[in-house]
């Protein structure tokens, strides 16, 4: 099939042969770029340390980035998050080239000037804390966007890439490909993850300054709720993940807002998931599906529809803290 798409393209006289070998050359030199791995350390062997950081960031989600440009509207011209900025690592923040390329605003993607808030309801918390992890062995994304319920803008960001504590190097390098490979993040990955219990720590720091949190006040938030796509992150993975990093599953977990209940008592259907939404709802997806921070960004976005529609947000979950396997749903209808 490829040899007839050639001939048809590129009939046999001189003048078409050299088309062909420019056109060709054209589209194979990414492609070998790509086939050579730029994420390869031994590719930037010769570059300084900050430079290789930022190198590594202006290639993330190339594709990604490709596929939004070409479908936003001349408005606004969708860019990737640079993942070291959310990181806090981010060495070329005083380059133009990186920052046309780049988003360090993650409010861009979350306006909520678009909307007609007339629907509005007065809610019983004042900040909505969206959260989806990724990775099924240990988890190896922790994002968290905050969002204010009564005007729908976005406050903040917390931002981590977890390392795993329970495999071994091999594994974890594995581990890693398999998730972000395909995203081209898995350098950014290794350059930024630390352990699940040095996440906790910063993202209680986090909480603590915005006044959400405070040790020792208890086990629900401070007029703030978590809210996931489904129960299985909180539910299931964060005391996985606790077990392995042997610590106590902290009390900030104890109760939760399921984003998929929430929906279905309001719109009375059914989503299976962040997709399924985004689809009944008309959103179009921004970034990459099941890159966490992407994800927490278009859950975020399905949140602040639902609060624009008139929903009212509640917990959906309560774990038992005398046993964590007891977990309560509080809504008869539900996912």
């Amino acid at each position: 099939m490829y040899s007839v798409v050639r001939r048809i393209l590129f009939p046999a006289s001189s003048t078409s042969r050299l088309l062909r070998r420019m056109t060709l050359a054209r589209f194979s030199f990414p492609l070998l770029l790509l086939r050579l791995n730029v994420f390869s350390p031994s590719l930037h062997a010769n570059v300084p340390p900050s430079r290789k950081l930022a190198v590594s960031a202006s290639l993330s989600s190339m594709n990604s980035a490709a596929l939004e440009e070409a479908s936003c509207s001349k408005g606004h011209r969708w860019k990737p998050m640079c993942l070291y900025f959310t990181q806090g690592k981010c060495t070329k923040m005083d380059e133009k080239v990186h920052l046309e390329k780049f988003n360090h605003n993650l409010s861009m993607d979350l306006q909520p000037n678009a909307f007609d808030q007339n629907n509005l309801r007065p809610q019983n918390m004042d900040y909505l804390l969206v959260l989806d992890l990724e990775g099924k062995i240990e988890i190896l994304e922790f994002p968290v966007v905050m969002i204010e319920a009564k005007t729908l803008k976005f406050i903040d960001l917390f931002h981590r890439f977890v390392r795993p504590t329970g495999m071994n190097d091999q594994r974890v390098a594995q581990y890693v490909e398999g998730k972000y490979g395909k995203f081209g993040v898995d350098r950014v990955w290794h350059d930024t993850a630390i352990p699940f219990r040095d996440v906790l720590e910063e993202f209680e720091t986090w909480m603590t300054n915005h006044q959400l949190w405070k040790k020792g006040m208890g086990a629900s938030l401070n007029h703030a709720a978590f809210v996931t796509c489904g129960n299985w992150d909180l539910k299931t993975k964060v005391p996985q993940q606790c077990k392995v990093s042997k610590i106590r599953t902290p009390s900030y977990f104890m109760e939760w807002i399921n984003l998929k209940d929430i929906y279905l008592n309001f719109y009375h259907r059914r989503a299976t998931g962040m997709m399924t939404m985004m689809r009944e709802l008309d959103i179009r997806l921004s970034g990459s599906h099941h890159l966490g921070i992407d994800d927490t960004i278009n859950i975020a976005r399905v949140l602040q529809r639902l609060l624009v529609d008139g929903a009212y947000f509640q917990i959906t979950a309560r774990r038992s803290p005398s046993n964590l396997s007891n977990v309560e749903f509080l809504f008869k209808n539900r996912i």
